[in-house]
């Protein structure tokens, strides 16, 4: 074999020794090139109700197979849209998170039309303890005070979306985390709903029953409450009671269930005002209701 063949297979191995090396070294060790698209993200944190302006997004690159469902990709679809969701620093801004399109801006424009948002005082115990947050489902129970014949708890709205809890901070200023939280819930309903959670405020008192978002079930409850669930055997002795006050032949035991169930409770006495007078050496007291 003459020297310039031996030279041209010396050269041939050398080439596919380096193209062998290449392929492997693109493969295992050079960093995969993902294929990207373009999305809108927020340029910076932004709580609900924000009215979107153009320096609120930014575009930003994303792989392909990481980009969320129903993200926006212009920003004409973002800009003059409120959040309805509190939104974070460069995350993408989704559809679902965008009212429609407005140049109102707060709390007031996510709230849906042909819908109402009414505010109830809680405590912790009606509140499930401060479980109750921003975009909570929950059931409205009514109760309705009195004796223990008269008493009577029932559900009087479901599957209420929560708006807002505690003080609601104006866009673009930060919570004051020191100061007392008002204890109140924003609720979302129709105006019919609204009615009848106005009316249950003013008669007795409003608890609030936390649901899974997504159990959309009703309940098929046939009435209220009442105090017989606590007592089965109350509605028998008040019946008792009153058959034997017609008939003058009440014992003590019927006696005492008929005063403390059926009868009105009476008022407590109001405070009297003493003022002193005194008229020259003398010294008297007026005593005011």
């Amino acid at each position: 074999m003459d020297r310039q063949k031996k030279l041209l297979i010396f050269a041939a191995a050398w080439v596919s020794a380096g193209l062998l090396t290449w392929f492997l070294y693109a493969k295992t060790v050079a960093p995969q090139q993902e294929k990207q698209a373009a999305v809108l993200a927020a340029t910076h944190d932004m709580p609900a109700g924000t009215l979107l302006r153009q320096s609120d997004v930014k575009r930003v690159n994303y792989p392909e197979h990481s980009i969320p469902k129903g993200v926006v990709s212009d920003a004409k679809d973002a800009v003059n849209h409120v959040l309805l969701v509190p939104l974070s620093n460069n995350e993408p801004v989704l559809a679902s998170k965008l009212s429609g399109a407005t140049t109102v801006e707060g709390m007031a424009s996510t709230i849906g039309p042909g819908l109402r948002a009414v505010s109830v005082t809680i405590t912790d115990a009606s509140g499930v303890a401060g479980m109750v947050q921003p975009n909570s489902h929950v059931d409205v129970l009514f109760t309705r005070p009195g004796t223990m014949t008269e008493a009577i708890t029932t559900t009087i709205l479901e599957d209420v979306k929560v708006l807002s809890t505690g003080k609601q901070v104006p866009t673009g200023q930060k919570e004051d985390t020191k100061a007392p939280r008002s204890p109140v819930v924003t609720l979302v309903m129709s105006p019919a709903d609204a009615q009848k959670l106005e009316l249950a405020k003013n008669e007795g008192k409003i608890s609030l029953s936390l649901r899974n978002p997504l159990d959309t079930s009703r309940t098929t409850a046939s009435g209220p409450i009442t105090t017989e669930v606590l007592d089965p055997s109350l509605n028998a002795r008040i019946a008792a009671a009153k058959k034997a006050r017609t008939t003058g032949k009440s014992g003590a035991e019927d006696s005492a269930v008929w005063k403390n169930l059926a009868a009105p409770k009476k008022e407590p006495e109001k405070p009297r005002v003493v003022v002193d007078v005194f008229r020259g050496d003398k010294h008297v007291q007026e005593l005011f209701k």
